[in-house]
């Protein structure tokens, strides 16, 4: 499995595709801020339209963008001048539909929002505000043009199974955003590694055996480095020393076991590379706020 596989099923989400959006301009999508481990996304089928961010940052968009808020900040998507033409909602069978009486130039608009679980917020911290992917002229972002055609296909009928089907092409949106955004940016954070091809091999052993006692010097030979040379090369790219990266990792391992399996906070532990039971929930509490046991409960009373 590729390294950002393995990293992906760290964190296991939930989608939705709540609302299709078929509007004449002007018109106008407004977003709050969302709580924490929910990340909205559109995606802009066809037409054009302006992202404006609360800080003032503004982006134009184009047919075939996809813009992902991994840490839900509040946003505006907008096309034409004046006051937007209100909108009017309908519920078909699986979506929310909103159209308006704009007369201006038409978008169409697919609007959802991945849900993560807690282990997931460590990663979601380390994107940015914005995950903004241009497809359009981008023979790499075929698939992600190619679903999205897909999304706007099952969208807009009613036919059997369309449900089950979103569900799984949202899920595959987000891999394929970040794919397409490790692309085009070279990605920041832990992301950021994966877009170094001299780091690739140490991730991928940390993500195929976190348990490992893996040292400065395990690492650095796998990339064929000194040890010197790989901790410069992996502070540059992650922000972040390796020994941290491992325990991110290893926590969100832990918190999954937490989660969906039976074993105790001993054995968690020793499978991701704690000898003392101790040690392992003073990590796991710094990561999470929590120590095993409560998270457990928490996790499973919701």
């Amino acid at each position: 499995m590729d390294p950002l596989s393995r990293l992906l099923s760290l964190y296991p989400l939930q989608t939705a595709l709540n609302v299709r959006c078929h509007f004449g301009a002007p018109w106008q999508l407004v977003q709050p801020d969302a709580a924490e481990g929910r990340a909205p996304y559109h995606v802009l089928v066809s037409g054009t339209a302006w992202l404006e961010m609360e800080n003032g940052t503004r982006e134009p968009m184009a047919s075939g963008d996809a813009v992902l808020f991994p840490r839900g900040s509040a946003h505006r998507i907008h096309a034409g001048d004046g006051t937007p033409a209100p909108p009017i909602k309908a519920q078909g069978a699986f979506l929310a539909i909103e159209t308006n009486d704009g007369t201006g130039s038409v978008s169409d608009i697919l609007c959802g929002e991945l849900r993560f679980g807690a282990e997931a917020v460590p990663l979601l911290r380390t994107l940015p505000d914005v995950v903004l992917v241009r497809t359009a002229g981008q023979p790499a972002l075929a698939s992600l043009r190619a679903l999205i055609a897909l999304l706007q296909q099952e969208a807009e009928g009613e036919r059997l199974g369309t449900a089950a089907i979103l569900a799984q092409l949202t899920s595959a949106l987000f891999a394929l955003l970040l794919r397409g955004w490790l692309e085009q940016s070279g990605g920041q954070g832990l992301l950021a590694v994966l877009a170094e091809p001299r780091l690739q091999a140490a991730l991928h052993a940390m993500l195929a055996a976190p348990e490992h006692p893996w040292s400065l010097d395990d690492l650095a030979h796998l990339c064929h480095m000194s040890r010197a040379t790989f901790v410069r090369a992996f502070r540059q790219a992650a922000g972040q020393p390796p020994a941290e990266v491992l325990t991110q990792m290893r926590m969100a391992q832990a918190a999954r076991l937490l989660a969906h399996g039976r074993l105790s906070a001993g054995q968690i532990g020793e499978q991701v590379g704690y000898q003392s039971e101790a040690a392992f929930n003073r990590v796991f509490k710094r990561h999470h706020g929590v120590g095993p046991g409560e998270y457990r409960r928490t996790v499973r009373q919701h």
